[in-house]
């Protein structure tokens, strides 16, 4: 796939292309369907919303949830997964072809309007958290074309319209949203069928910012500490070494994914 980075100005360019003799819309720049303007109208939601996608292996589902007039999360639609790549698990290695487990980033440069697979977004990985535990690994998306090698793949309808979200999302001002990419839905029932496991604790660790959303309808904000994920509430204040905790530190320093550490 293409591996370049786009700005947000590249996202939101006005050009159109010309294709067969008639204007045509560059597949990036495409406006969200009549389909999905009526789905926001019914929900309460507004294109330019902030995001966030939640992605379950097991059942093989991509989430999106928006930003409500209210300040909460509304979710808005649920895509199927039409490939993903390895096993429950995370990823550990450049090459293992596991597709990621854990919380990212997505900014506007991560956003790909020219990937090979259509379209697609780099989700982060590795983060603090990967990096804590010494993974490797490079270019880990969501993407169109029903193909996967490390990667959530979805079709080119669907990944088309999960662009125009977040273009719209960066369009009004957001600075990036939110991928929570769980093995399954974390409930006590599903952690229960995977005791064996030997994630089970890396799992137990992820269910904290997954109930943590679940309570709130707010996304959690991430950090590392003690090669752990640890989670702050609405309500939670940020101790500043999470907060000023950036560029090359100690591996053992707490710090916040970096996506956050503006907010």
């Amino acid at each position: 796939m293409n591996r370049r980075h786009f700005s947000i100005a590249a996202l939101l360019s006005a050009a159109s292309t010309s294709l067969g003799g008639c204007l045509s819309t560059p597949k990036h720049l495409r406006p969200l369907s009549d389909e999905a303007l009526e789905l926001l109208s019914f929900k309460g939601l507004a294109p330019g919303a902030a995001m966030l996608v939640r992605v379950f292996k097991e059942e093989n589902e991509l989430e999106i949830w928006l930003e409500n007039t209210a300040g909460y999360y509304t979710h808005y639609e649920t895509y199927e997964i039409c490939s993903w790549s390895g096993v429950l698990g995370p990823k550990e290695r450049e090459g293992d072809k596991q597709a990621p487990e854990g919380f990212y980033v997505v900014t506007a440069g991560q956003m790909n309007p020219w990937s090979s697979y259509h379209l697609s977004f780099n989700i982060g990985y590795p983060n603090e958290y990967d990096l804590a535990h010494e993974r490797t690994g490079t270019h880990l998306m969501v993407h169109g074309g029903c193909s996967s090698a490390g990667c959530y793949a979805v079709t080119d309808e669907q990944v088309e319209e999960i662009f125009a979200l977040a273009r719209e999302s960066f369009s009004a001002g957001q600075q990036n949203f939110p991928v929570h990419a769980f093995p399954f839905r974390l409930t006590a029932e599903n952690l229960e069928r995977h005791k064996d496991s030997p994630w089970y604790d890396f799992w137990v660790n992820l269910k904290e910012g997954y109930d943590l959303f679940q309570q709130n309808r707010l996304p959690p904000i991430v950090g590392v500490a003690n090669q752990e994920y640890v989670f702050f509430g609405p309500d939670d204040e940020i101790p500043p070494d999470f907060s000023l905790a950036v560029g090359d530190l100690d591996p053992d320093q707490p710090r916040l994914i970096s996506g956050w550490v503006s907010q």
